[in-house]
């Protein structure tokens, strides 16, 4: 449940911008709630500046509701999960009422606030963060694997077609074609997956490239090979696979940034990325190529052999299991799995027992929509999720209707079991690339399985329609509308928590850039200008000027976008540093920060590296102010009267407040 007080921002918030559905979609920053309005007309601006917790209101290209730093995210979220939609997201056309809302929008609203309170409610280890970053790097690559492998599947059925004769040779030449493009993708991968993985650890993308082609031995020959350095054999083109890249990558994104902290800057950008290569491709072509060589092939043939054996019983193990897996996140590791798969045998065995889940989901829903047509709500959102789940899709299903009914849920896994189940006891059941499930998966079916896989659909359909029909219906599914809501009872009021008073010391704050003080109150920005936020400082910076910590203490935050970071000092100052006035919309271009929340920081250390050049040619202002957020509980004297900035100089002298 959402914090009293982030409630009611959020809902005051809306009472005074004409509702939900004068939004058309919502971000934050790290200060600012954004809005993109649909009729500024309806939007009260003094009730919205006068709402308790809101410090200033800037009505600009979208609505900017100045909330601070730590406040606005939950703010932010809570009113995007009202609406059922992601942060920047458009919202639905017509939010008058849920009763206007389609079938499909409404079972997408309620699955998308279903699984932002499942991801809530799962603490962030390091193993999920891992698969985050794995998944991050494999999703923008999804469209050309289906892409790619759709264009191979049919050259591998035109080929077929010829050598049996029932097309003439005059096909091979287009064969080729389409086998090229096939190979586009496949030849190529360790590049893509490196220039990925460099963007996901804060490497040079091109960089990452050139690590991955690394792997692919270009211009190694037989005749003169390189050798690996354990058993003296020939090392492959390809050997360690893209578990060996993304390591790599890895190793590199860290070498990089020592070398960004010790380089100077007049010869950063010669030195570096030299030395960086140089030792990493080293290290990449005699030990990651020979380690990452072995696990991978170990891998593959440990999940043949599983399959082999297990046939039947591991495929049913597999569909019940891959949901909850989705849940818990542990589903990412098996990406690169498929991929290496696809590269060694052709194909992937594990996808199409996986895609059995959704089809589980498929026949709960069906049964759910027989079981309890008196209710309407239910079933409304079971007509919206099907055809999407049909088609591989199973989000909607899954989050919408069958986990917050739990029971179903629980069927709903066992009929992707007997799915697998049936697939895993035929074998030999694959697919040529990964990207979609359910029905979407037949046609990346390798050549000649496709009716086995459909086989399993089918089973899966029917296994969680009768799992769910005898044993997964609860009980007040089965009442009507009106009989559901008369059973519903109120939350229960969550407890206020009171936060231990804070002990200040003297302390000072330096600046973050080096630069050209200006007088706050010429910044182009009017919150900023009018230290809403608290007691400010502005710096233009130095085109080569890089990013210092202000304070001694701890990052508390840091901007998905890298344009603003905030800490806490060891004497309790909380000190945002936004760098550039509205540069949330470049995403992160430009913008290279070497630190994270939890990091401890030194006074003057660098802390990441800014393009300053490329953000005004842009059309953005680069000044970059510090701002002490909790000034409130200082004396603050700001030191005016130097104008030429560099990362020892006091910008701000704090005392406590009662001092």
């Amino acid at each position: 449940m959402a914090d009293e007080k982030i409630t009611r921002l959020a809902h005051e918030i809306y009472d005074h911008v004409g509702g939900p559905e004068n939004v058309a979609k919502l971000i934050h920053c790290m200060t600012r709630v954004r809005m993109t309005i649909i009729d500024i007309e309806k939007v009260d601006m003094e009730g919205l500046k006068n709402i308790d917790g809101v410090l200033g209101v800037v009505n600009d290209d979208t609505l900017q509701v100045v909330i601070g730093p730590g406040t606005v995210n939950k703010v932010a979220q809570e009113m995007v999960d009202e609406v059922g939609v992601k942060l920047g997201e458009p919202f639905p056309d017509d939010l008058g009422g849920n009763n206007h809302l389609t079938d499909k929008e409404l079972v997408e609203a309620k699955a998308a606030k279903v699984k932002a309170e499942q991801k809530a409610k799962q603490k962030q280890t390091p193993i999920k963060r891992i698969l985050k970053s794995i998944s991050n790097i494999f999703i923008p690559l999804i469209p050309a694997f289906v892409g790619a492998g759709l264009i191979g599947g049919v050259a591998a059925v035109l080929s077929n077609m010829v050598v049996a004769g029932d097309i003439g040779k005059n096909w091979n030449d287009f064969i080729m074609i389409m086998k090229v493009i096939q190979n586009g993708v496949f030849s190529y991968l360790a590049i893509y997956v490196g220039i990925n993985s460099a963007n996901e650890f804060g490497a040079t993308p091109g960089l990452g490239g050139v690590i991955g082609a690394v792997t692919l031995l270009t211009g190694v020959t037989p005749q003169a090979p390189l050798h690996n350095i354990f058993n003296g054999q020939a090392l492959a083109a390809g050997q360690g696979g893209i578990i060996g890249v993304i390591f790599a990558v890895w190793i590199l994104s860290l070498v990089e940034k020592k070398l960004h902290q010790w380089i100077p800057d007049s010869i950063d950008i010669i030195v570096t990325p030299t030395i960086a290569l140089f030792i990493v491709g080293i290290f990449t072509i005699f030990l990651v190529m020979p380690v990452a060589g072995v696990i991978s092939t170990s891998l593959v043939g440990g999940i043949e052999w599983v399959l082999n054996v297990g046939g039947a019983f591991s495929g049913f193990v597999l569909g019940a299991l891959f949901l909850p897996m989705v849940m818990f996140g542990l589903h990412q590791i098996l990406t690169p799995i498929h991929i290496e798969m696809i590269n060694k045998t052709g194909m992937t065995p594990l996808l199409p027992i996986l895609a059995m889940a959704g089809a589980g989901q498929v026949g709960a829903a069906i049964a759910l929509w027989i079981r309890c047509h008196r209710n309407h709500k239910l079933t409304n959102m079971i007509k919206g999720a099907l055809p999407v789940g049909i088609l591989g899709i199973g989000e909607p299903l899954i989050y919408g209707v069958t986990l917050p009914l739990g029971k179903p849920f629980i069927t709903a896994c066992i009929g992707g079991g007997i799915g697998g189940a049936v697939v895993g006891g035929l074998g030999h059941i694959g697919a040529i690339a990964i990207g979609p499930s359910g029905v979407a998966l037949i046609p990346l079916i390798n050549n000649g399985h496709w009716l086995g896989y459909v086989s399993g659909l089918l089973a899966a359909y029917a296994g969680g329609f009768l799992a769910t029909y005898f044993f997964g219906i609860p009980k007040d599914a089965v009442a009507s509308d009106t009989e559901v809501e008369t059973q519903s009872t109120p939350e229960a009021p969550v407890a206020e928590t009171v936060s231990e008073p804070v002990t200040f010391t003297q302390d000072t704050v330096t600046a973050p850039v080096k630069g050209q003080q200006i007088p706050v109150n010429e910044v182009s920005d009017p919150i900023m200008a009018k230290e809403t936020m608290g007691k400010s400082v502005a710096v233009k910076p130095a085109v080569d000027s890089p990013v210092y910590a202000p304070v001694s203490g701890k990052v508390m935050f840091v901007a998905d976008t890298s344009h603003a970071i905030g800490y806490t000092s060891d004497a309790g100052e909380e000190v945002l540093v936004h760098m550039g006035i509205d540069t949330v919309n470049l995403k992160g271009k430009y913008f290279s920060l070497n630190v994270k929340p939890g990091d401890t920081v030194k006074r003057g250390q660098i802390v990441g590296k800014v393009d300053w050049t490329e953000i005004a040619k842009a059309g953005y202002d680069t000044v970059t102010l510090a701002i002490i957020t909790n000034s409130q509980e200082f004396s603050v004297d700001k030191n005016s009267d130097v104008n030429e900035l560099d990362e020892s100089t006091i910008i701000m002298n704090t005392a406590p407040a009662n001092s």
